[in-house]
C-alpha cells in the first residue's frame, strides 16, 4: 500500500511538472498506479525530449527533497475550484470534494497519498511514449521500485565495462 501511494502522490507532482514545462494546456487523459510503477496520460501535441524529461525528473525530485506537507481538505467544488485546484476533465464530482495539496499542486483527489513528498523517496521517468494523436504517456518508478531500476543499470553497466575490459565511464564511447 505504501508503493502504492508513492506512485499516486508522484502522478500529483508528475502532473504539475508537465504543466510548469510545457503550460497550461496540458491535461490528465488518464493514469495507472500500481505498487510497481505510475503511468500518466496526458495532452501534448508532440514528444518530449531527453532535456524535458530531465526536466521533468529534476523538478519532482525537489519536490521530494522539500518534504512538502501533503494535505487534504473537503470542500464545496464551487469553492474548490476557485482555489485553483485541478478537476480531471469529463469526470463527474459531488458537491463536497477532496482537494489534495502538495506545495503548489492543487488537484481534486479521493485516492491515498503520502503524508508528505519525502515519503515517495525517489522518482524516475522510465519512458515517454505516444498512445494516441495528440497524447502522450510516462512510465515512472518511485521508491524501492527506482532503487531496484537504478541498481540494475548500474550492474549492467558494471557487466560492460568488465566484458570490455575498461571502466564503467568508459562504456559509452
Amino acid at each position: 500500500r505504501e508503493d502504492t501511494m508513492r506512485n499516486h502522490s508522484a502522478t500529483h507532482l508528475l502532473h504539475k511538472a508537465l504543466r510548469n514545462l510545457l503550460g497550461k494546456q496540458v491535461e490528465q487523459r488518464g493514469s495507472l498506479v500500481e505498487p510497481e510503477r505510475l503511468r500518466f496520460d496526458f495532452t501534448s501535441p508532440h514528444a518530449l525530449s531527453a532535456s524535458d524529461i530531465a526536466q521533468v525528473d529534476e523538478q519532482i525530485n525537489r519536490w521530494i527533497r522539500a518534504d512538502l506537507l501533503v494535505t487534504t481538505t473537503i470542500m464545496p467544488l464551487q469553492e474548490a475550484i476557485q482555489t485553483g485546484a485541478m478537476a480531471l476533465f469529463g469526470e463527474k464530482y459531488e458537491d463536497l470534494v477532496r482537494v489534495v495539496s502538495m506545495g503548489s499542486s492543487i488537484e481534486l483527489c479521493g485516492g491515498t497519498h503520502c503524508t508528505s513528498t519525502g515519503q515517495i523517496g525517489i522518482y524516475i521517468t522510465i519512458q515517454e511514449t505516444s498512445i494516441a494523436s495528440g497524447i502522450r504517456r510516462i512510465e515512472a518508478l518511485t521508491g524501492r521500485a527506482a532503487e531496484a531500476y537504478l541498481r540494475q543499470r548500474s550492474a549492467m553497466v558494471e557487466t560492460l565495462a568488465a566484458t570490455l575490459q575498461i571502466q564503467p565511464e568508459n562504456v559509452e564511447a
